[in-house]
């Protein structure tokens, strides 16, 4: 099979797509067909020798956990129901032609849903509406969302607008504040703004200008300038480091405050849950109420120059490899 490999940690010139053994499905497994690799920040972190506590990998490797294509084979007690259907699955080893997967980690994808939405979908899908439940946000909440435009901020900002809250989007650039407009915000604060916290302060509004629910898939020092903003009684989510680390926080203030933390730990679903969370939004997408926003799709052997146009941050929403025609 085709595969992108990490040759050795650095910068993105080390994914070289070589050839590798066509993997082969054990009992309970399917080989798959991938037509999409979903691909998330965190994987170019990986990529460049970051986050070994959490994420244990040596070169040689294929990176990726998420992939859409068709059911080409099965192995051993797998029902015949599943060959050549459309799925998804979290895989070890996206960025390849064939991968493999348990049987009952699979997703089927609705009929209305092509491949290429589904991938977008693998990662970001689960985990903003997994976010939004677990943060309850309520028609009644003001909810605050650092990082709008990317991936999984463009499906945050629909699915809390759906909910009812009033959503204020923060990103950077006019380009990526439209979009986020667009999405459903009911405003948009500019990141690069020296004033950025007091602008999202009048944009949240009430008596306190303050968010119940905020929604971090930055980290660093804009999470951390973020967790005054958040309203007391309020939910803090702390789930991304694309700025090279997660927001630090006070979790004495937090208490004082009677402020609840979540964190990465608290967005590793169990299997029921990732298949529930799947089904869920692949149903949305399907009835035209979730849109996953494609920026860049590349080939799997530009797989450097995706991982360097995601580090880039000049992309909109997701940047996604097509492994093979879908044809």
């Amino acid at each position: 099979m085709r595969a992108a490999q990490v040759t050795r940690f650095g910068d993105p010139s080390v994914l070289v797509t070589t050839d590798l053994p066509d993997p082969v499905p054990a009992p309970g497994e399917v080989l798959i067909d991938v037509a999409y690799a979903d691909t998330i920040f965190v994987e170019t972190q990986i990529r460049s020798g970051w986050g070994g506590d959490y994420f244990p990998v040596t070169p040689p490797y294929v990176p990726g956990g998420g992939v859409s294509g068709v059911v080409s084979a099965l192995g051993p007690d797998v029902p015949e129901e599943w060959l050549g259907r459309r799925v998804t699955s979290f895989v070890t080893g996206a960025y390849a032609d064939r991968a493999v997967a348990a049987a009952s980690a699979l997703t089927p994808v609705p009929d209305a849903l092509d491949l290429l939405d589904a991938a977008a979908l693998v990662h970001d899908g689960v985990t903003s509406t997994g976010l939004l439940e677990l943060t309850a946000a309520a028609e009644t909440d003001r909810v605050l969302i650092l990082g709008a435009s990317g991936g999984m901020g463009t499906l945050l900002v629909q699915l809390a607008h759906a909910r009812g809250a009033r959503v204020v989007g923060v990103a950077r650039g006019e380009a990526k504040l439209a979009l986020v407009r667009d999405l459903g915000a009911d405003a948009v604060v500019d990141a690069t703004s020296p004033d950025w916290p007091a602008l999202a302060r009048h944009a949240l509004g009430g008596p306190d200008g303050a968010a119940d629910v905020v929604l971090d898939g930055v980290g660093g020092q804009l999470g951390a300038t973020a967790f005054p903003l958040t309203a007391n009684g309020g939910r803090f989510s702390a789930h991304g480091a694309p700025s090279g680390g997660f927001a630090a926080l006070d979790p004495t203030e937090a208490k004082r405050r009677d402020i609840t933390l979540f964190g990465i730990g608290d967005v590793q679903f169990t299997p029921t849950d990732l298949s529930r969370l799947t089904a869920q939004a692949f149903g949305e997408a399907a009835a035209g109420r979730l849109r996953a926003v494609v920026g860049e799709v590349f080939s799997l052997e530009e797989a450097g120059e995706a991982h360097a146009a995601i580090e880039g941050r000049g992309s909109v929403g997701k940047v996604v490899l097509k492994v093979r025609s879908t044809a």
